[in-house]
């Protein structure tokens, strides 16, 4: 009951937080320098043609009448047509989020195992050579732009080692699987074709690791100073008393609470992971939604600019939703103090 109870409490502040969004990319889309008319009917084509295109696209209007004809449509599921391709977004946007959302899960699921194991070890074994470790590969991860970092592991791993590939999410010579979830590790395992599930994976490889790095630096440190915390109170003394083992210690009483303020470091980086995938999606040919919006900025596609943003916003903010409600399923007094 106190999820639902929850629920109904944010609901209001989700609905501002939905229409500030909408409002704002709405204006910005419109400040930015062109014409998408212009960008779409070509250089030479008549003043005539262009203002009939300007109409058809009601762009005529004023900005507060195309706002409103805009939540009007989106109200009702339409999030309208893209410039560039003349496809409804919706339908567009349902082609590239799964992509999008397999390399941004693998990408955490890689930073989640990494960083804890990393942070656990620096922790326990402070100020020795494995903590130092830690801080090196922590300083490098939150220091290299994504990039580089991205050029760097293509030209290694693809290039001279050829171990991976550096673009697709499948080889040339492989069939997508059957649409179920769209990504293609998960399709392929439901289909029982372990040539896709292999095919799938090993394209991930150097996008997820690229993705996963930078974070996996911030779930370290995050981890190691909770730990260093949990390692010091008084339960752990106790049990170190009661001759308990010492792994278990670690890892079934101090990991356990020192995991709470990382779960809400973990969400924020879910949300980030989700939008912040453009360059990602644009070094290794990912056929996701951030290569997508890369390509619509270029043609000035303002409503598939809209529609993303939109997106990964809502995503976004029900990502912080579920990580509240999981820390308070974690934590008993949080739950009481609702």
């Amino acid at each position: 009951m106190f999820v639902l109870r929850y629920l109904i409490k944010r609901l209001p502040h989700l609905l501002v937080v939905f229409l500030g969004v909408s409002i704002i990319t709405f204006a910005i889309s419109h400040v930015i320098p062109g014409d998408p008319a212009r960008m779409l009917v070509g250089q030479r084509a008549s003043q005539e043609t262009l203002e009939k295109v300007r109409v058809e696209l009601g762009l005529d209007k004023p900005v507060p009448i195309q706002y409103l004809r805009y939540m009007t449509d989106l109200l009702q599921g339409d999030m309208g047509t893209s410039i560039r391709t003349q496809q409804p977004i919706a339908k567009e946007l349902k082609k590239y989020f799964p992509a999008t959302l397999e390399l941004t899960l693998v990408s955490m699921l890689l930073a989640l195992v990494f960083g804890i194991l990393l942070g656990v070890a620096a922790a326990v074994r402070r100020d020795r050579w494995v903590d130092h470790i830690s801080r090196i590969i922590s300083l490098i991860g939150v220091s290299t732009p994504l990039f580089w970092s991205g050029l760097v592991v293509m030209i290694i791993f693809y290039k001279w080692l050829q171990w991976f590939p550096a673009s697709g999410r499948l080889d040339s010579f492989i069939s997508p699987p059957a649409y179920v979830t769209g990504m293609y590790i998960i399709d392929g395992i439901l289909a029982g074709n372990w040539q896709v599930v292999v095919s799938a994976a090993e394209h991930l490889v150097l996008p997820a690791s690229c993705l996963a790095y930078i974070q996996l630096a911030v779930i370290a440190r995050q981890v190691r100073s909770s730990m260093i915390d949990a390692l010091a109170q008084d339960y752990i003394r106790t049990a170190r008393a009661c001759g308990l083992a010492e792994w278990k210690i670690i890892y079934q009483y101090a990991l356990k609470n020192a995991l709470l303020p990382t779960v809400t470091v973990a969400g924020l980086i879910l949300g980030e992971l989700l939008g912040g995938a453009i360059i990602t999606e644009t070094i290794f040919g990912w056929p996701g939604m951030g290569k997508y919006v890369v390509d619509s900025v270029a043609f000035l596609d303002f409503p598939a600019i809209m529609g993303f943003t939109l997106v990964v916003s809502v995503g976004y903010v029900l990502i912080n939703l579920l990580v509240d409600l999981l820390y308070r399923v974690l934590d008993p007094q949080i739950r009481e103090a609702d």
